[in-house]
Parts: structure tokens; sequence; C-alpha cells
């Protein structure tokens, strides 16, 4: 099972490529990733492992959930395969740059199974939102 933890902030250059951690290329199983936005702000990047059980319970959500159709069709259609070039940079397409606010700065985030992409201040608002429930949970987690 992939772990990626810790982030990073690269400088993403004019043709929209970011450097992909070197961790976080070990710790992938191969070089194709997945990468889309499912939830805004922030864009996914899925080792292809991960992307395979993702995919499975899309199409699934798409057989049981006969209104899921245009759902599925959104997150799918806005998708991309990357793979890290030479310098292990990703290139991140236009439309997913606007997407994610990304214009700059680049914070890739570890996300134990997957990676996030945000652009630093949105990280920072996310992150200092909490639900407040984590406290009741975290000896289930941590032991």
């Amino acid at each position: 099972m992939t772990s990626f933890l810790g982030r990073y902030e690269f400088q993403m250059d004019e043709k929209g490529r970011v450097s992909l951690p070197s961790a976080f290329r070990r710790e992938a199983d191969g070089d194709r990733f997945v990468l889309l936005q499912w939830r805004a702000p922030a864009l996914t990047l899925f080792p292809m492992e991960s992307w395979a059980a993702t995919q499975e319970r899309l199409l699934s959500f798409r057989r049981n959930q006969p209104g899921a159709w245009g759902d599925v069709l959104a997150i799918t259609s806005s998708a991309v395969e990357v793979s890290p070039d030479k310098q292990g940079r990703i290139l991140i397409p236009a439309w997913l740059q606007e997407a994610a606010q990304l214009d700059g700065r680049v914070l890739l985030v570890g996300n134990i199974d997957r990676v996030e992409l945000w652009h630093p201040p949105e990280f920072e608002r996310a992150a200092a939102t909490s639900s407040g429930e984590f406290e009741k949970f975290s000896n289930q987690i941590f032991g």
C-alpha cells in the first residue's frame, strides 16, 4: 500500500509543470498517475493502484445510482493521466490550474493513498477548519 506523507512546496513553471517530490515518486507503484478535481479547491493525484480502486467505486456508484451518471461524467471528463518527466515534473492542464487557483506556488500534500495539490493559502484555510470530531475518535486511530 502506498503511503504519501508530508508536504512540499514548489514553484509551477510557465508551462504548468510542477515537481513531484522524489519521496512521492518512490512511494508510487509505477510512474503513471490520474490527476483530477473531485473536491474543490484542491486537485488530487492518484497513483494508478489507488485510482483503480476509486474507479471501481465510481463504476459501482454509476450503476447503482441512476441519477449519478452526470456526476461521474463530470469527474471523469476532467481527469487526466500524467507521468513525471525526466526531471520529475508533472504537467497540470490549464483548466485544472484554474479550478484549483494554482498560479505560482503549489503545495503538494501527502494524504495516505493520494497526493493533494493546493494553492498554499487555501490549504492553510482548510487545515485550520476542523469539525471538532477528531478528538473523540483519535484514540481509535492512534491507540
